[in-house]
């Protein structure tokens, strides 16, 4: 049962990760000379290999970024409330019974950062045929699936004592 909970820690600590990772990080969309997250864009100048920070254009809606913002870091949030929650819940729960508190606010995480991907695909970069998703939206994309794979296990899971 040891490994299991290390596991499942271990795991759930790499969702963490991936989430902080995407929603800090400057690799959302690339252009050859820019590159875009969810906070600034960098603008090569005249090719001379220096970037330089610039608000997110004008042509965004400020709501829709606003929100992606928002639920980026509700998901992070509510990763981090989940593990203490299945920390406390380890050494309080009776026998045989479920995580479903851990569960439930790990599939809130689950679903802010879904949220947050939808809005951002679909609002963003739609008529922008020269640029390409970079690897913080792909993390954020993996941290999706590990936050939906972690909730359902500790729906599942029940605490047993050997």
């Amino acid at each position: 049962m040891l490994k299991a909970l290390s596991g499942i820690c271990f795991l759930h600590l790499t969702t963490i990760f991936f989430l902080f990772w995407a929603t800090i990080d400057d690799a959302w969309w690339f252009t050859r000379n820019q590159y875009t997250d969810l906070w600034g864009r960098w603008v090569m100048e005249n090719n001379d290999d220096v970037w330089v920070y610039m608000d997110i254009p004008t042509s965004y809606r400020r709501d829709y970024l606003q929100a992606v913002q928002a639920f980026a870091v509700l998901s992070c949030l509510f990763a981090v409330f989940s593990l203490s929650m299945f920390v406390y819940q380890l050494f309080t729960l009776g026998k045989g019974q479920r995580f479903t508190y851990s569960g439930v606010l790990q599939l809130i995480s689950c679903f802010c950062i879904m949220v947050a991907l939808s809005v951002y695909t679909d609002h963003f970069h739609r008529d922008e045929k020269n640029g390409w998703y970079g690897w913080s939206y792909i993390m954020a994309w993996f941290g999706w699936l590990l936050t939906l794979l972690t909730g359902v296990i500790y729906i599942i899971l029940r605490k047993r004592v050997d």
